[in-house]
């Protein structure tokens, strides 16, 4: 079974190497190309940097889940362990989805506000 948490593990990391490259290259990149996408905020620059911002924010979330498969492979599964890869992939979708977005993108506020009452949970000793 561990073995197969490793190897789950690396696949989960590897599918959002695979997903955020290809997913670029053969989907995003194409679909931009198009005129007819929804014009948001006067124009489609802000439609596309949501959906490029989106698209890759998916990759950080599958490698969270690698890194809760790893925990649980090492049982290591504590809550600051926990509350620490959750910190991480969600201060790491804040800092894409504020450069994505070059800020408009509002979600990043609630992004950083979730990444950061879980970075305190993991380092406050008292909870």
């Amino acid at each position: 079974m561990i073995t197969l948490l490793y190897i789950s593990a690396f696949l989960a990391f590897a599918i959002g190497i695979v997903h955020s490259v290809l997913g670029e290259r053969y989907i995003l990149r194409r679909l931009f190309r198009r005129d007819n996408l929804p014009k948001l905020f006067g124009g489609t620059e802000f439609t596309v940097l949501t959906l490029r911002f989106a698209w890759h924010i998916t990759t950080i979330a599958w490698w969270g889940f690698a890194a809760i498969l790893v925990l649980l492979v090492e049982q290591s599964v504590t809550f600051q362990n926990l509350a620490m890869v959750l910190a991480a992939t969600y201060l790491t979708t804040s800092i894409i989805a504020f450069v994505g977005s070059r800020g408009r993108h509002l979600s990043w506020l609630v992004f950083l506000f979730i990444g950061s009452v879980c970075l305190y949970a993991a380092t406050n000793t008292e909870l």
